[in-house]
Formats: structure tokens, C-alpha cells, sequence
């Protein structure tokens, strides 16, 4: 029995660490591309509730990107701090700041859709950058992003800027996003395919052509979605368009969360448009407790129990293959030696918030969020 289990785990811990050995080559940071005499142009939008602590970084990060034609707008969406004051001084020393206000939040919208809507339509290039409140972008990111669409087909693609972790809640959770991306999503397979299977993205930041997105209805197309970061791309590909993904360590970077409490609800509360989904939530548990949990049990317990050589070697084997690929993330989006090698109970504590978000949509129980259910 001990031997059965010790194979399982090492197919199921095998597989994302060959995927994710492969997708580390394929993820790779846009070049700039050729400007033919004149600088890109590129509307940057930026949906802002309650961000007075992250605001003025962000938009002084935008501003000082070079080789770039660009215009910054700013949606207020009904904050109660000094967001909208900080917003205004800054748009008075700089003309290419606009702030908007939003209009109330209709029926059956989430927040962040409805924002980023309205902020689309006023947005005067066909290049826009959906970037979040708490993102700092470098000075070469906006003319390398614009170099990306370029050079490519897509009609959208998203950027998986580098992640500052302070807590050891956020040390555990938060690198995760590398793994679930390249452990288990084919790149590959993604660009040769418009697929909505293989939807993929980083809702931090988003770059699109305007005349698709207008096509696909953009995050109208969304609205009640909490997840952009899968629903955007899967509304471009269902629509029949291109998108892709790439690695924006050195162009850009954020911190989501500063405490476990928002690490938890901030990951709960769309968890279940994910692994968290009615059709994930069992085979998800299974893959990520088999693969990347049960080798270390099983290495213990046959060490333990003095098992045969040959269990104890594919034990820790599988051991191996849980570990290298995260020391792997580690190094290249330079993440957290020490939530590296806590991974196994990150994944644990990940599969709980997966079940914690279904549990309660099953009750019919809303995550709030920035004072919105």
C-alpha cells in the first residue's frame, strides 16, 4: 500500500514540476519594440478606492516612464479617505493626470468592473494599461509593454509583476500564484490556441487594444466577475482573440496584503471563479494535497517505519520534486527562502481557503471587500 501511494505522489508531484521547469523558459519580460520615429502611445487606467496609502507612489511611477506618450486617468470610486485630494494635487502640476468620479455602482457589478468600464470609455489610445492603485510600475515598463503588443497577435495581455511579501502569511500564500500558473498551465499550448481553457492572467495589470476590447465588451463583458485576472482573458478568447502572459518582475511590482486577515479574505474572496469552483474544488484538493504534501508525509512515515529502500528513495524523490521547482520560483521572482520551505503548508492552508470560499457560497454568504459584499 505504502509503495502505491509513495508512485501516486510522485506522478502527481512530477508532473507540474516538469511543466513548471519547461514554462520557466517560456515566461519570459517583454523587449521594447520599434517606436518607427514616434513614441507609443498609452492610456493608463487606474481604479482607486480608498488608496491614500498607495496612490501617489503609483501614479508618480506612471508619470516618470519614458520613451512613452501617455495619459493617466483616475477613477474615485466613492472613497472615503484623501484619495481624491491626493489625486488633484498631483493633476494640478501635471496635465496628463485626469480624475473621474464614478457613477454609483448598478445592480449585479462588482466594484472593480464597473470601475475600470467607465474608465475605458474615457481612455484616448488604443493602448490601455488596467494597472491597480497599489502597483509601481519601473520607467521602462509602459514602452516595453507597448513593444510586447507590437510584436505580438494579442489583443490582451497581462503582466505578473514582482510580489513584496512582508508577513509570513503572505510569504506562504502569495508565491503561490507562480507555482499554480506555471506548474499547471501549458504556455505552449496557450499561444497556439485561443482556447478559454487556457484563460490566464494577473488582474494588477492588464494591457489592451482598445478597438478589442470595445469588441469583446471588456470588463462590461465581467461586470459581476471578482476574478479579472482569468475572466478578462477568457471573455477576449471566447470572443475569438488572442491573449497571452508574461513575467513582470522587472518592470512593475506590488504588495496586495499586509496581514494574514487580508491575505485570507483577499484570496477567499474570488477563490470560487477558480480552484474554489464547484467542477475544481475536489480534483484541486486532491492534486495539490497529493502532489505537494503527501510526499512529505510519506517520506516521514517510511523513514519512520523502516520501510524498504526503494520506498524511502521514491519518497524522497517525490520530496525533491515538491521542493525543487518552488526553490526554482524562488530564485527567479525573488520570493521567500522561508516560505519556500514552509511550501507544504502554504498549500495546506491554500486548499483551506479554497474550501472556506466555497463553503460559503454554498450558504449563500458574500465576501466583503472594501466595504462591498
Amino acid at each position: 500500500m505504502l509503495l502505491i501511494l509513495v508512485i501516486m505522489a510522485l506522478f502527481l508531484a512530477g508532473v507540474p514540476a516538469a511543466l513548471l521547469t519547461v514554462n520557466l523558459s517560456l515566461f519570459r519580460a517583454p523587449e521594447p519594440g520599434t517606436s518607427h520615429g514616434h513614441a507609443p502611445e498609452l492610456s493608463v487606467l487606474i481604479p482607486a478606492r480608498n488608496e491614500a496609502n498607495h496612490i501617489r507612489t503609483a501614479m508618480q511611477s506612471v508619470l516618470a516612464n519614458q520613451d512613452v506618450t501617455l495619459e493617466l486617468i483616475i477613477l474615485n470610486d466613492q472613497s472615503t479617505d484623501a484619495t481624491e485630494d491626493i489625486v488633484q494635487t498631483l493633476a494640478v502640476k501635471d496635465s496628463r493626470i485626469t480624475l473621474i468620479n464614478s457613477s454609483a455602482l448598478p445592480e449585479n457589478w462588482c466594484g472593480k468592473q464597473h470601475a475600470c468600464w467607465q474608465l475605458a470609455q474615457q481612455a484616448h489610445y488604443d493602448l490601455m494599461v488596467f494597472m491597480d492603485a497599489d502597483v509601481e510600475l519601473a520607467p521602462q515598463a509602459l514602452a516595453r509593454m507597448a513593444g510586447f503588443m507590437q510584436t505580438s497577435e494579442t489583443a490582451l495581455a497581462s503582466g505578473f509583476p514582482l510580489q513584496k511579501t512582508g508577513s509570513l502569511f503572505e510569504k506562504l500564500l502569495i508565491p503561490l500564484m507562480y507555482f499554480i500558473l506555471l506548474g499547471f498551465l501549458p504556455l505552449n499550448r496557450m499561444r497556439k490556441s485561443n482556447s478559454p481553457a487556457y484563460s490566464a492572467g494577473c488582474g494588477q495589470l492588464f494591457i489592451a487594444r482598445k478597438s478589442a476590447y470595445m469588441a469583446v465588451g471588456g470588463h462590461s463583458a465581467i461586470r459581476a466577475s471578482r476574478h479579472d485576472g482569468i475572466t478578462l482573458p477568457r471573455a477576449f478568447r471566447q470572443a475569438g482573440f488572442a491573449t497571452d502572459i508574461f513575467d513582470a518582475t522587472a518592470l512593475a511590482s506590488c504588495r496586495m496584503y499586509h496581514t494574514a486577515g487580508e491575505v485570507f479574505h483577499g484570496l477567499a474572496k474570488n477563490a470560487t471563479e477558480a480552484l474554489a469552483s464547484r467542477k475544481m474544488i475536489v480534483p484541486a484538493t486532491i492534486i495539490l494535497l497529493g502532489g505537494q504534501v503527501v510526499p512529505l508525509i510519506l517520506l516521514i512515515t517510511a523513514v519512520l517505519l523502516h520501510a524498504a529502500p526503494v520506498i524511502i528513495a521514491g519518497a524522497a524523490l517525490a520530496t525533491g520534486l515538491v521542493y525543487l521547482p518552488r526553490m526554482l520560483l524562488t530564485i527567479r521572482f525573488r520570493q521567500s527562502t522561508l516560505g519556500a520551505i514552509l511550501h507544504p503548508l502554504g498549500i495546506c492552508l491554500l486548499v483551506v481557503i479554497q474550501w472556506y470560499a466555497w463553503l460559503r457560497q454554498l450558504l449563500g454568504k458574500n465576501i466583503a471587500w472594501r466595504g462591498r459584499a
